[in-house]
């Protein structure tokens, strides 16, 4: 699967009958789906399904999508009122020499309210149905477009986050390597440690000093948060790989990597490593930073 970006734009529009639709979806990131819907008057019985069509393309992401609806061609009808009629009529017959006897015209019949409608035709059940399909049939469209665009961008993050964590393992190398960490290194160290301090202390028992000093650098020791490392950028780059939803996976594993880079920091006892752990949290600032634009 390709990873995904929450953000992104698409629009599709077309006719149907004599309505023309037109579909924007707009998506900007989000610690979930939400959707934010923007229907025209009489069409909110398309909502459920809207709903669905949008749920079944994403996980994840704010989307707004408005639907405008706007009608081609003007078609009108004359609806007589013939209730209306009968009693202008009979009011007519029953004034009888008291009005004009002679035969009503079409313009004095119009120019009576109420008694002829002049409005648009209603639409048939079949042709509503028709314009709701076409209407769905629109947003599915704008709906791979938009896809297509998360995923084009998705693409482009993947190459990026694969070179902070490419970042990462190099620094987690350097950390490894340092000559500090040698067994060698710190026994010379620690034998400094405790010569100043019997230097110092002459009664101090040497036996409980070497013991205590051993102590320490066991506790100060990097092996576990570099093993640790290791295993959050084979995780990491498994899961770039794989693609599809796992931007809230990576994020954990953002927190993780900087959960252990804060830990090589204070444990650190050479200006190289302290180095690296600082570049490390920078990189990994970068990292989590560009997950949290994945869905």
């Amino acid at each position: 699967m390709t990873l995904q970006s929450m953000t992104g734009f698409a629009r599709s529009e077309g006719t149907v009958g004599r309505n023309r639709y037109v579909w924007e979806l707009r998506s900007v990131n989000g610690k979930g789906l939400d959707m934010r819907l923007r229907l025209p008057p009489g069409l909110e019985s398309l909502e459920p399904d809207v709903r669905r069509l949008i749920t079944e393309k994403f996980s994840r992401g704010n989307i707004q999508a408005s639907l405008n609806l706007s009608v081609t061609e003007t078609k009108v009808e004359a609806a007589l009122n013939r209730d209306a009629l009968a009693a202008v009529l009979a009011l007519r017959e029953e004034l009888g020499p008291l009005v004009d006897p002679s035969p009503l015209k079409l313009d004095s019949l119009m120019a009576i309210r109420g008694l002829v409608d002049i409005r648009e035709p209603e639409e048939s059940e079949e042709a509503i149905a028709a314009r709701d399909a076409a209407i769905l049939a629109g947003l599915g469209e704008a709906l791979k477009h938009l896809r297509r665009m998360r995923e084009s961008e998705g693409t482009a993050l993947g190459i990026v986050l694969k070179a902070h964590v490419a970042r990462i393992a190099e620094l987690t190398a350097v950390v490894e390597a340092d000559p500090s960490r040698s067994t060698e290194e710190i026994a010379r160290r620690l034998s400094q440690q405790v010569a100043a301090l019997l230097q110092d202390a002459p009664s101090l028992d040497r036996d409980r000093l070497h013991a205590e000093a051993a102590l320490l650098a066991t506790k100060a020791d990097l092996r576990e948060e570099i093993d640790r490392l290791k295993a959050h950028v084979v995780a990491a780059g498994e899961l770039i790989d794989k693609g599809g939803p796992v931007g809230r996976r990576l994020d954990f594993l953002a927190q993780e990597f900087n959960r252990e880079s804060n830990t090589i920091c204070s444990k650190s006892n050479a200006a190289a490593v302290t180095a690296a752990g600082i570049e490390l949290k920078v990189v990994i600032d970068q990292f989590r930073e560009q997950v949290q634009n994945l869905e």
